[in-house]
């Protein structure tokens, strides 16, 4: 049985559970994309999800990697690139989803659609952002006064 595995692990590449969790997302991938077939606007949804991905892999892959590679070349603690790595992936997130709303695109379309007038992101997301890095730079404040931790004693 072990021998199996050990086989089964240096053909896939992987373990088993980890071909089962890919099976079921794309079982309801497929699932999704069945319910969404028969909606008028599904080839918009293609499209769109499609070039997401490329936009993703082409354009914002390498710009967050370039910066996540300087911002390592910066912080000389390793400690210090994660309290803001989260912040920024979360700012970064927000921008993505609420992008039209903060960049006031879409006034029409969300006035048609809920019956309000939009109100400007931009403030939100830049407060937002910012509590963001405050909640990062507190949280590494006090993580350095309480001393060294376990993970950090072993990487000297």
């Amino acid at each position: 049985m072990v021998e199996r595995a050990s086989r089964f692990r240096t053909a896939y590449g992987a373990g088993p559970a980890h071909l089962l969790v890919l099976l079921a997302c794309f079982t309801l991938t497929g699932w999704v994309a069945l319910r969404l077939s028969g909606e008028a606007d599904a080839i918009r949804m293609l499209l769109w999800f499609l070039g997401a991905v490329v936009a993703h892999d082409l354009v914002l892959f390498p710009v967050y990697a370039t910066m996540d590679r300087g911002l390592r070349r910066f912080a000389h603690r390793p400690a210090v690139v994660n309290h803001i790595r989260v912040p920024a992936l979360a700012s970064a997130l927000l921008f993505l989803v609420y992008l039209p709303g903060i960049l006031g695109l879409g006034g029409s379309t969300h006035t048609s659609a809920t019956g309000r007038e939009p109100t400007p992101l931009v403030g939100r997301w830049l407060v937002l952002s910012a509590l963001f890095f405050a909640l990062g730079a507190i949280t590494y404040l006090v993580r350095r006064r309480r001393g060294p931790s376990a993970g950090d004693r072993t990487r000297r």
